[in-house]
């Protein structure tokens, strides 16, 4: 699989990365031994970093990948994983819960070190803690060799501008927000790579909205959003194309993104996955889609505290 720079750091991801977070059983239940799977196929195609947190299944996903990982070399894989959000409603990004929470996520995991630590959901809490507080701590957990490399993750685009404009990181991570649908993610790149930070996308999908699959309970698109991108997959269905496969081309094809990252618990999924990577993207047919979704072009929703959402 075709790798890029990912910024300063020195790493080199794959554009497409395995995302854990289905291995928390997210989005359905999961058999486990298929989930262990899925991990040993995304690295032996090539999907060699994988995106995770204690978050996904309550500390579940961290652990399963203790498993999987179990006997891989470690130089065979690049790990991230988060801290700060534990499960729906529960917060803490004190210095103290950095530092139990890297060692927590090492024990877990089974490793030595991460290679990419970042602050999950900020937009939830007020972010001049993440500045004065979170990130100090997790700067002191890289000097002591546990993290090699921090940054932060979220929805609100506005987050990363704060906490740029007041301190410096090494990578950031944008999901929903460089698809078929939204491509705000890179009407940013320009700030962020003055900024000297690795970008990483996720979730080329929009949690199914760009799939033929029944969104999740939880999914905040409206009537018209989803009315609008289901006449979209019902093109790509008439031209004998999953709208899933041009949404995934579509979100690794930026070469400004280091990555792209999505998961599934299915080996089968995965290897779908891989496969659409390596195949020219149709250019007819992502024009004649991005014109049916022209109408819902960028539309986001407000995740987190209303006062973190605000661009100004």
């Amino acid at each position: 699989m075709e790798t890029r720079p990912l910024g300063q750091t020195g790493l080199q991801l794959p554009i497409l990365s395995f995302g854990a977070s289905s291995l928390g059983q997210e989005f359905r239940q999961v058999d486990l031994n298929e989930a262990l799977s899925a991990v040993r196929v995304a690295l032996d195609l090539g999907m060699n970093f994988i995106d995770t947190s204690p978050f996904y299944g309550r500390g579940t996903s961290e652990c399963l990948l203790g498993f999987a990982l179990r006997g891989i070399p470690r130089d065979k894989y690049i790990l991230g994983t988060k801290l700060g959000r534990y499960a729906g409603s529960h917060f803490d990004f004190s210095a103290r819960r950095v530092a139990e929470s890297v060692d927590i996520s090492l024990e877990r995991m089974g490793v030595e070190y991460l290679d990419i630590c970042l602050c999950h959901d900020i937009e939830f809490v007020e972010m001049s803690q993440i500045v004065e507080e979170t990130l100090p701590a997790l700067r002191k957990a890289q000097q002591q060799g546990k993290v090699r490399f921090v940054g932060i993750s979220g929805y609100p685009m506005n987050i990363f501008r704060y906490v740029l404009d007041r301190a410096p990181l090494d990578v950031m991570l944008s999901y929903n927000h460089y698809t078929l649908q939204n491509t705000m993610l890179a009407d940013l790149v320009p700030y962020l790579e003055s900024k000297h930070v690795g970008i990483m996308n996720a979730a080329p999908f929009s949690a199914r909205l760009l799939t033929n699959a029944p969104l999740p309970k939880w999914h905040k698109a409206t009537p018209l959003v989803r009315e609008t991108c289901r006449k979209a997959a019902e093109h790509c269905q008439s031209r004998g194309v999953d709208i899933a496969q041009l949404a995934l081309q579509f979100s690794i094809a930026n070469p400004k993104l280091s990555t792209c990252v999505t998961g599934s618990a299915s080996p089968e999924r995965i290897s779908e996955w891989a496969r659409w990577a390596s195949l020219p993207i149709d250019q007819q047919l992502l024009k004649e889609v991005q014109q049916i979704l022209q109408p819902i072009h960028n539309w986001f929703y407000v995740e987190g505290r209303p006062e973190n959402n605000d661009p100004h």
